[in-house]
This record gives structure tokens, C-alpha cells and sequence, in this order.
């Protein structure tokens, strides 16, 4: 289990991260998500020891990263996709780790396999795409054969069936019971893989819940396009109907229906251009929850 306990950190007078709270439960991928400068990075990075929190702390496990005897044994983590000698090999990148870590060579070849890069093995890392290096990277965490794996945005770079390739490896690595925490800046690029979402806006925590309960937030709307705003506005909300400006002349009636907006507007005399039903997306759930925009 990782738990994440009222972390927080500070550079002078900027706050990072700002208490935040969560866990990851073993068997589950968990989808760490913000905005890009929501301090995702930061947090994974108190989370590995690799920065020291201000205030709060992390274990995984039971205890500290730093703690563990062997921490690749117990933990794999992915934070940067270009962490490699350009010049060396990928097999001698991996073996270079292997040593480094007391695991048997036997393990450099197992990993470059799981993770469909046996045919670059003899490779120089410096011709790798982007997302031949993702999988390297991930190669590297894998190593030790880790209960953990802390992924930041693996799927970057990635091609279409790399992704696919990439959900159906984590979600098979966590359905063997192990623990996934892996960040994006995007829910839509991990909606289809976990289980659970912790997101983050301006370094703290805007909801950590199951992914089923968050798509509980998605709701059924109507776009209307009106010279008359004001006037329809307040006749559904004489009706009890929500609504939101999005444009000059365009608001989204929530939880309504078209029928219900065409008699609002009939009887507040606002002409309508416009009137479309709507879901709103998780994604759009997303952007409202971190106050980001398209």
C-alpha cells in the first residue's frame, strides 16, 4: 500500500504541494491527475525520497522509500523518459542497473521482452523514440520484479498501440495484485485503465475517489444559443433548472431536457438559434474540478 499522509512542500514563498492526503490499495491502479504544474512530480518525488517534504510524509509499504533495504525489490518508478546514456545500449543500460542494484543478469533480458523491446536490445538508446524510451524506462523499473510501480506520464510519446499496450500491462500487473500510482495530465488518457483518481489543482487536493464514483458526476445538459441570456436564465431558474454561461450568447442548462428549455424559452419570449442536448464528459467533470480550460 502507498500512503500519503498531509504532504507539503515549500520553495520560499511558494507552496508546491499543499497538504495533500491519499493511499493506493494493492490489486488497484490509481490515476494521479492535475494540470500541468499541479505538483504531481513534486509529490512523486517526496513520495521516492527524492525530495524532502516540508511538512507530512509518505510511506510505501510500511515505511519510507529511503527505508527500505532494497527498495527496487519492493518499488519500480518511472519520473523522467530520457535518463539514459545516449551512446549506450539498451541492454547495457539494464545491466548497468541490474548491477548496480545486486539482481541477476538473467533479469535484463526477462524485462526487455515483457515490455516488447527484445529486438532493440543491441540498439544505442540516442535512435530510440520517444516511446521506445518510455518502455525502457519502464524495463528499468521492472527489474527487481517490484510489488509498486510509480509511473510519471508513461504514456507520453507513445503510439496508439503503445498505449494499449501500456493499459493492458498495468492493468494486468495490478489485477496480479501489485500497486500502481500513475500520473497524467489528461483523465481521458488513463479513464480506460484505473481503478481510482487523487487530483490535484495549484498543489492541493481537489478529490480522491473511485473512478465509477467520479463518472457519477457526469450529467445530462442542454447547449442554447440566445440573444436573450438574461431573460432565459432566470426563467429556468424559475424552474428550478441550474444553468452556466459559456459564451457571450451561449449557456448550458444542467439536468434538464430540450423539451424542458424549449418551454422556458417560449415562455420568457427568448429566440433561441440554437438548442442541442449534451452530456457533459469526464473530462469535462475533470476541467471543472482543477478549473483548467480547453
Amino acid at each position: 500500500m502507498i500512503v500519503v499522509e498531509h504532504l507539503s512542500k515549500r520553495y520560499g514563498a511558494q507552496t508546491a504541494v499543499d497538504d495533500v492526503t491519499f493511499r493506493c490499495e494493492p490489486g488497484t491502479v490509481t490515476g494521479f491527475l492535475g494540470p500541468n504544474g499541479a505538483g504531481k512530480s513534486t509529490t512523486l518525488r517526496m513520495l521516492l525520497g527524492l525530495v524532502r517534504p516540508t511538512r507530512g510524509g509518505a510511506v510505501i509499504a510500511g515505511r519510507p522509500y529511503a527505508e527500505h533495504r532494497r527498495p527496487v525489490r519492493h518499488v519500480g518508478a518511472v519520473l523522467e523518459s530520457d535518463s539514459f546514456h545516449p551512446g549506450r545500449r539498451a541492454r547495457d543500460h539494464l545491466r548497468v542497473l541490474a548491477t548496480a542494484a545486486e539482481l541477476p543478469p538473467s533479469r535484463v533480458d526477462a524485462v526487455l521482452d515483457e515490455v516488447g523491446l527484445a529486438d532493440a536490445a543491441g540498439r544505442r538508446v540516442k535512435g530510440f523514440s520517444l516511446g521506445m524510451r518510455q518502455r525502457l524506462g519502464l524495463a528499468g523499473a521492472l527489474l527487481g520484479e517490484p510489488d509498486v510501480l510509480i509511473l510519471d506520464e508513461p504514456a507520453n510519446g507513445l503510439d496508439p498501440e503503445g498505449i494499449t499496450w501500456l493499459r493492458q500491462y498495468l492493468r494486468a500487473f495490478a489485477d496480479g495484485g501489485g500497486t500502481v500510482l500513475v500520473s497524467s495530465h489528461l483523465l481521458t488518457e488513463v479513464a480506460q485503465t484505473v481503478d481510482d483518481v487523487v487530483i490535484i489543482a495549484r498543489g492541493r487536493l481537489v478529490t480522491h475517489s473511485s473512478l465509477a464514483e467520479l463518472s457519477s458526476r457526469t450529467r445530462s445538459a442542454v447547449r442554447v444559443r440566445t440573444p436573450q441570456m438574461a431573460a432565459l436564465r432566470d426563467a429556468l431558474g424559475a424552474r428550478g433548472v441550474t444553468s452556466e454561461a459559456v459564451a457571450a450568447d451561449t449557456l448550458i442548462a444542467l439536468e434538464t431536457t430540450a423539451d424542458a428549455v424549449g418551454l422556458a424559452a417560449a415562455g420568457s419570449g427568448a429566440v433561441v438559434y440554437e438548442l442541442s442536448p449534451e452530456r457533459l464528459s469526464l473530462e469535462d467533470v475533470f476541467l471543472q474540478l482543477t478549473g483548467a480550460s480547453r
